[in-house]
C-alpha cells in the first residue's frame, strides 16, 4: 500500500494529457465558432465577459496540464504551478467580472452565479494544490476533481455564449 505522501507522476500522466488535450481542442473549436460573431461579442459587455472567462478557463486548463506534464518535477513544483495559475485566472476573472458589472446594462443573473461557481472551483483547486505542496497526495485528487468540475461551467458557458450571440443577432 502506498503512503498518502507518495506522488507518482506516471499515475497522473493520462489524466493531465486527456484534460489538457481536451481543453486545447475545445479552445480551438470555440474560437472558430466565435470568429464570425466577433462584432456581436465586442458590443455586449456580458458576452465579452463570458467569452473571456471561457477562453481563459480553457487556456488555463491547458497551461496547467502542460506544466504538470513537464518531466523531473516534484510534487511541490506541480502544486505550486497549479496554485499560481489558478490564482492568476481567479484574479483576472474577478477583475473582469467587476468591470463587466459596472459597464453592462443587463448583467444576467446566470453570469453572476456562473462566475461565483467558477471562482469556487478555482479556490477548491488552489486548496487542493496547497495541500499537495505540504505533502499529502490526496490534495492532487482534490485539485483534479475541482478542475473537472470547472469544465461543467466552461462547457455550458460555451453553449450559453453561442445562444447569447444568436439571441443578439436575431432578435
Amino acid at each position: 500500500m502506498m503512503s498518502q505522501y507518495v506522488y507518482v507522476p506516471e499515475q497522473w500522466h493520462n489524466f493531465f494529457l486527456m484534460v489538457g488535450g481536451g481543453a486545447a481542442a475545445l479552445t480551438g473549436l470555440l474560437v472558430v465558432a466565435m470568429s464570425p460573431h466577433l462584432e456581436t461579442i465586442i458590443n455586449d459587455a456580458s458576452l465579452r465577459h463570458r467569452a473571456l472567462s471561457i477562453l481563459m478557463g480553457l487556456g488555463a486548463a491547458f497551461i496547467r496540464c502542460a506544466l504538470v506534464l513537464m518531466g523531473g518535477q516534484n510534487q511541490q513544483a506541480v502544486g505550486l504551478e497549479l496554485l499560481l495559475i489558478c490564482a492568476t485566472v481567479t484574479a483576472i476573472g474577478i477583475h473582469n467580472f467587476l468591470r463587466t458589472s459596472k459597464h453592462s446594462l443587463a448583467l444576467h443573473k446566470s453570469i453572476f452565479y456562473r462566475s461565483i461557481m467558477t471562482i469556487i472551483c478555482y479556490t477548491i483547486e488552489m486548496v487542493g494544490a496547497a495541500i499537495f505542496i505540504i505533502g499529502p497526495s490526496f490534495g492532487l485528487y482534490i485539485a483534479a476533481i475541482a478542475m473537472v468540475c470547472n469544465f461543467y461551467f466552461l462547457f455550458s458557458g460555451s453553449w450559453l455564449l453561442l445562444v447569447g450571440i444568436s439571441r443578439d443577432e436575431h432578435p
